[in-house]
C-alpha cells in the first residue's frame, strides 16, 4: 500500500495536514531507503503497515499533551518519532541515533512534510542532558540493557494520563526479558487495535520511571 489509508483507517479523525503529511511518507523514505538502507527492503511494499502504524501503536494508549517532551532513543530511520510528531503537532520530538546517517534521512523526510516538531540529533542517548516526559523506542536492545541508557533522562513533573516513563515496542515472549525488571510495568498487546497478522505477537511494554 503506497498511500495512507491504513493510518486513515485506524486514526480517522486526522486533519487535512496530517493526511497529506502521513501520504507523503512513502515516496519519501523509497527516495531515501534506495540510497541509505534505513527500513528493511524486503518488507517495503508493508511500510505503513509495519513502520508508520507499529510506530502509532503508542498513539492508541497515551495521548501526549501539548508541550510534552519525548525522547526517540536508537530512531533509526525515525521510528517511532517521526509518525508520533505528526500525530501529536503540539509536542515535542527528540530522536536520536548512533549512525549518522540514518539521522540524514530523519531531517531530510522532516523537512520535506514540514514538521517542526521534532529535532533528530546524530547523538546516543547518554550524551544528552535534557530531561524528558516520555521515553520511546522500537526494540534497540534488552530492556535490562536499555535502561541504563535512559534512567536519569525524567522530569519529575508530570502532565500526561500516564507517569513519566518509556514505551517501548517489542515482539515475542518477553517473559524472561522482563522478569528482572523492578520498575512497574505494562505489556499492552497490539492485537487488541490492529487486526493485521503482523500485530499477533508484537506488545507496547510501558515502564513507569518517576
Amino acid at each position: 500500500m503506497a498511500n495512507a489509508g491504513l493510518i486513515i483507517r485506524y486514526f480517522p479523525n486526522l486533519t487535512a495536514q496530517q493526511k497529506d503529511q502521513f501520504n507523503a511518507l512513502f515516496d519519501l523514505y523509497k527516495f531515501w531507503n534506495d540510497q541509505i538502507n534505513v527500513v528493511s527492503r524486503k518488507d517495503f511494499e508493508f511500510f505503513y503497515e509495519r513502520h508508520v502504524l507499529h510506530s502509532l501503536a503508542i498513539a492508541k494508549v497515551i495521548q501526549f499533551t501539548d508541550k510534552s517532551d519525548i525522547l526517540d532513543v536508537g530512531t533509526g530511520g525515525g521510528f517511532p518519532g517521526l509518525p508520533l510528531a505528526i500525530m501529536f503537532p503540539n509536542a515535542r520530538f527528540h530522536l536520536v541515533d548512533s549512525i549518522g546517517k540514518k539521522i540524514k534521512v530523519v531531517n531530510e523526510v522532516k523537512n520535506a512534510i514540514g514538521l517542526t516538531n521534532l529535532k533528530a540529533e546524530h547523538k546516543r542517548a547518554e550524551e544528552l542532558k535534557e530531561k524528558f516526559d516520555f521515553v520511546v523506542s522500537r526494540a534497540v536492545t534488552q530492556m535490562g540493557d536499555f535502561l541504563p541508557w535512559v534512567e536519569h533522562k525524567f522530569k519529575t513533573k508530570q502532565q500526561n494520563g500516564y507517569p513519566n516513563g518509556i514505551f517501548y515496542l517489542k515482539g515475542g515472549d518477553l517473559t524472561e526479558e522482563l522478569k528482572g525488571i523492578k520498575h512497574y510495568m505494562e505489556i499492552i498487546d497490539l492485537k487488541d487495535f490492529f487486526q493485521e497478522e503482523f500485530f499477533e505477537t508484537k506488545k507496547l511494554v510501558y515502564v513507569q520511571m518517576v
